[in-house]
């Protein structure tokens, strides 16, 4: 059956997970603040490693992440820290964790700002999904202006681990940016979703 469907080449793998991520998830727009976070976390745990290892741990990341509730994780304590650091499902970097930790609290600095983190972000772009007509995957840059902008405003801010590649993954993710390509059957689906 996934012959039938065109998808972009990256989701043409014998993986349903990614199978599934790129059919339902991908590009979508998020407006979820829990959900915002999620990504934002789960693309910073990803730095240097396969997003296929992301999703099979993300369950994982789910359980011990507290279902990604941004005030409970600004507040872990340094035990919280070690018993994360001590847990084989998620990526054990101290790092990442403590980024993540920071990130929660900074988030919360800007939801209180902005009223919510999805205004602050989608504000970049307008409220308007960014379209892109990208051929094929090769020609999606692993970053842009609009990743290098985020990117420095949220490093500005005080986040880690939110690179400009980092953050381009990431508006790709929750859809602030479409780049399935055209020839993706996702593409237009996504492209006449209502904001």
């Amino acid at each position: 059956m996934s012959n039938e469907i065109k998808r972009c080449k990256w989701a043409e793998v014998n993986n349903q997970l990614y199978i599934d991520y790129h059919d339902r998830e991908w590009g979508v727009p998020v407006h979820d603040d829990r959900v915002l976070f999620e990504f934002l976390l789960l693309e910073g745990a990803q730095a240097g490693l396969s997003w296929s290892t992301i999703l099979k741990k993300r369950e994982n990341f789910r359980k011990a992440f507290d279902d990604f509730d941004y005030e409970k994780i600004a507040n872990y304590s340094e035990k919280k820290i070690e018993s994360l650091l001590n847990d084989r499902g998620i990526i054990r970097n101290r790092l990442k964790i403590i980024s993540a930790v920071n990130n929660a609290k900074v988030f919360i600095q800007i939801r209180k700002e902005f009223g919510s983190f999805d205004k602050y972000l989608w504000q970049f772009v307008s409220f308007k999904q960014v379209i892109n007509e990208f051929a094929t995957v090769k020609d999606i840059p692993p970053k842009t202006a609009l990743s290098d902008k985020i990117s420095a405003d949220l490093k500005k801010r005080g986040m880690n681990f939110v690179g400009s590649t980092i953050i381009y993954s990431f508006l790709q993710a929750v859809g602030v940016v479409n780049d399935h390509t055209v020839d993706c059957f996702r593409y237009k689906e996504i492209k006449v979703k209502k904001m």
